[in-house]
């Protein structure tokens, strides 16, 4: 999981999964795998998820740090408390707030909302937020509405993207938007006729 959170990083999840098996398929999909093998080498077996030399730098960085501070053992990350972590992981060269909070959810199961492009494009098209609304204020957003469970969080969260990627694309399909569907009282700030 935490592999997976640095590969998406500007990339679908597509061509991350088959970095990830280029990894698995190299026997180096583990923190010393990946701490032992030079980037030259490791970089190569990133190229489908895009920048390979950077996200190459950034899992060394990531497993380094999951090796020094919890021993490479998952189980020992939850029990820090939860700002904490993601105060050291936000240390981590590398690691943005997305990233930080894909990890604490999926990875360590902890309740934190995570945000990303489609979150912010499906919620400021259907007028809860503005469009210039930060990651961080977003987040709150949710995390304030939602009953707090890392369960509930990782279905919202994949149904935004579903969503995201299906219907409220860059050129929406507001036709076939579920959310407008279930409530007269969404009021879209696009439509089709705004797209030729």
């Amino acid at each position: 999981m935490m592999v997976g959170a640095i590969l998406t990083q500007n990339v679908s999840w597509k061509n991350a999964a088959i970095a990830i098996s280029n990894l698995r398929k190299a026997g180096l999909l583990t923190p010393a795998g990946i701490i032992k093998t030079p980037r030259e080498k490791l970089a190569p077996l990133l190229r489908p998820a895009r920048f390979m030399n950077l996200k190459a730098r950034r899992l060394k960085n990531l497993a380094g740090w999951y090796v020094s501070e919890f021993g490479a053992d998952i189980g020992k990350m939850p029990m820090t408390e939860m700002k904490e972590l993601r105060k050291k992981l936000l240390e981590v060269d590398g690691i943005g707030r997305e990233t930080a909070d894909c990890i604490l959810l999926y990875a360590c199961d902890l309740p934190v909302f995570v945000v990303d492009a489609y979150t912010l494009r499906v919620f400021s098209r259907l007028g809860l937020v503005d469009d210039k609304t930060s990651y961080d204020e977003l987040q709150a957003f949710f995390m304030r509405r939602l009953p707090r469970g890392a369960g509930l969080y990782k279905d919202f969260h994949a149904q935004i993207v579903h969503l995201g990627k299906e219907v409220c694309r860059k050129k929406p399909g507001c036709g076939e938007c579920p959310v407008r569907s279930i409530s007269r009282d969404v009021r879209c700030r696009f439509s089709y006729s705004q797209f030729p």
